[in-house]
């Protein structure tokens, strides 16, 4: 049936070539082209990339219905098998390369035989990317494409502790977590960096808080300190980031993913007064001792971990001694804190088997889960997810789900608030968010980070702060692909899965603790502005000499008018006449209005050419008198009575 479609089709060809685009070993490889009418055997222009059977191949049986769901006209030149990640769900696909897209196509596979396959026709010996054990696999079919520009970030992941997996971010909030075959991920990634030309090169456009390259540790210069990009670290040091952003930042550089419940973002349990009817945020008897891990908060848990330790004696000698056997986050305490919402409910009724687990310990009450993570339960050391801190709909059971009851008679239903929360999970996320941001939390947040992405995560450090896990949580101390017995294999997939994975350590010395300011604004207060990174001392800053400063001996830009814009980038100081506007995220060309015509024109910042003229913004809201471009898609444009959003695909006009 395949080879009939391919013989009929003559809208579609392959092309080919070998690695050094030479046409001697044709059926080594693919590139599949779709819209031409011929088979040629030129090679593209680096070859395509090989990677043993886990890329493009030779002309396969399936491949007229995977190229009916590209872009006409649409010529792929590298192919890789990979494996999409969602929650508990991994979908195998391929990942495409085109022209101007690179594709996300789930349901189709290659063999090993170099054809492109359907999942569902695969042979019996087929060979997952992913091991089973735990794992839903769905063979849907979907397509996900991306425009190579709309690529903002594309961050190197694990997935069960291994170097395999790579997180794509796209401008319109799409992340998709990909895996791959083992020594394949270091190849799809230089790809992605080659072609995605949009890819985020500044702080404030990044994901993960900073410039690519840049290290977190890595002290800044005093420009960079003052008005430039830096690392994210010295961001939050110096009041430009919350609590909040700089602790998500962290998750993100650490490979903590909201598409991976294994590995979801973790947030520090702030508060310990549960009790109280108001919060007080300048008590310190209010808050959780941030310098110490969950299983050392109360002193008779603490002795017994410490005991634990000590004592241990493993016969076999394969396993080091550790305080915890538990984990402080894990897809289980995810979805037992999300269990109200979906599609966290399925998950969970997933993990326990097909139904909710017992009503006394299921997730019901905030006091209660920080008794029992605190003190009351040698099993439970969690912390929080970010959703503590921004979502009051986890809270509540708007789907009336049967929690089924208490040995006490009470039923389950909504999450039962501290007293000062008003019974309202709104204004518990306005004060725990409060609570955050405090200053007698900014002060100590620096220790937790500490025990979660920094140097007393691990080694001895980690000992005398009795923050040791099993070895199994750490990435390195285990290789599943080269464990030969099928059920030791499946035994410790199972134990990563189930009961967490220790975050990527970004630190390896102390982290430099928050310097808070009297002052409204922090981010040109000296006091802000740490000695010890190598920065300039506070008495030789400009802005205590201001009559020092000296203009520069040439013009930044030759403007023909009045500014109407100035904008820093790392690279260049850009300027605009009044009337226009730059256009992210390159800023090399600008937005024009105030012509005779009424008019609206796109032009070329370098050579000040208009290259786009539109006069239908002139009859949607009459005379244009201001304009704002937010995104290169989309440009906000007021007249004397209306406010238009133009947008690639659609205008959208309110009349006011």
């Amino acid at each position: 049936m395949y080879k009939e479609e391919i013989t009929n089709n003559r809208d579609t060809s392959l092309e080919v070539s070998n690695e050094e685009g030479s046409p001697s070993d044709l059926v080594s490889s693919g590139v599949v082209s779709r819209g031409s009418n011929s088979t040629s055997g030129e090679g593209n222009e680096d070859g395509p990339d090989v990677e043993d059977e886990d890329e493009q191949q030779s002309p396969p049986p399936d491949n007229q219905t995977l190229l009916r769901l590209l872009e006409h006209h649409e010529k792929i030149s590298h192919m890789f098998r990979c494996a999409r990640i969602q929650g508990l769900d991994t979908t195998e696909g391929l990942l495409l390369f085109g022209r101007e897209h690179c594709y996300v196509i789930d349901g189709f596979t290659l063999l090993k035989n170099r054809e492109i396959r359907d999942l569902d026709s695969c042979p019996d010996d087929y060979e997952p990317i992913l091991p089973s054990q735990g794992i839903q696999r769905s063979n849907q079919r979907q397509c996900s494409k991306f425009l190579y520009e709309d690529i903002r970030e594309v961050h190197k992941r694990r997935y069960l502790l291994q170097p395999i997996a790579l997180e794509v971010f796209s401008s319109d909030g799409r992340n998709y977590l990909l895996a791959f075959p083992r020594k394949v991920r270091n190849k799809v990634y230089s790809r992605f960096t080659a072609l995605a030309t949009g890819m985020a090169d500044s702080a404030a456009g990044s994901v993960a808080g900073q410039r690519r390259g840049v290290a977190v540790e890595q002290p800044a210069g005093l420009l960079a300190s003052l008005i430039g990009d830096t690392s994210v670290t010295q961001r939050w040091l110096r009041g430009e980031i919350s609590n909040f952003q700089y602790l998500m930042h962290l998750n993100t550089l650490a490979g903590r993913s909201y598409n991976d419940l294994m590995q979801y973002p973790v947030f520090p349990w702030i508060l310990a007064d549960y009790d109280s009817p108001e919060l007080d945020l300048t008590d310190p008897a209010t808050f959780r001792d941030l310098t110490k891990p969950m299983g050392a908060q109360s002193a008779d848990r603490l002795d017994q971990f410490r005991k634990r330790y000590k004592e241990w004696d493993d016969p076999h000698g394969e396993t080091p001694p550790y305080h915890y056997g538990t984990h402080y986050s894990s897809a289980m305490i995810v979805c037992s804190y999300l269990v109200r919402m979906e599609p966290f409910t399925q998950h969970f009724l997933r993990l326990q088997g097909g139904h909710f687990d017992l009503a006394d310990r299921m997730f019901h009450s905030i006091k209660e889960a920080w008794n029992s993570a605190s003190r009351h339960n040698m099993a439970d050391v969690k912390e929080l997810i970010p959703e503590f801190f921004y979502l009051p709909e986890f809270l509540l059971n708007s789907n009336n789900f049967d929690l089924g009851c208490k040995q006490s008679g009470v039923p389950l239903g909504d999450v039962v608030l501290p007293a000062w929360a008003r019974g309202c999970p709104r204004e518990f996320i306005r004060l725990h968010r409060a609570a955050l941001e405090c200053d007698y939390v900014s002060h100590r947040l620096h220790h937790w980070i500490d025990l979660v992405f920094g140097h007393k995560q691990q080694g001895q450090p980690a000992v005398d702060a009795c923050n040791v896990f099993h070895h199994l949580f750490y990435e390195g101390n285990v290789d599943i692909y080269n464990i030969d017995d099928p059920l030791k294999k499946n035994a410790t997939i199972g134990f990563i899965n189930n009961f967490g994975q220790i975050p990527k350590q970004l630190f390896k010395k102390a982290h430099p603790s928050k310097k808070m300011s009297q002052r409204s604004s922090t981010i040109l207060d000296p006091n802000n502005i740490i000695p010890s990174q190598g920065i300039t001392p506070p008495e030789k800053l400009f802005f205590h000499n201001l009559e020092n400063l000296r203009p520069s001996l040439q013009p930044v830009k030759e403007v023909k008018g009045p500014v109407g814009q100035i904008l820093y980038t790392e690279k260049a100081i850009l300027a605009v006449e009044q009337n226009k506007v730059l256009m992210p995220p390159t800023y090399s060309k600008y937005v024009a209005w105030g012509f005779a015509d009424h008019s609206l024109r796109i032009g070329n910042y370098d050579s000040e050419r208009a290259v786009f003229v539109s006069e239908a913004a002139a009859h949607a809201c009459g005379e244009l008198v201001a304009a704002v471009c937010p995104s290169d898609k989309t440009i906000v444009t007021a007249g004397t009575s209306t406010v238009t959003i133009h947008h690639t695909h659609y205008t959208h006009t309110l009349t006011g």
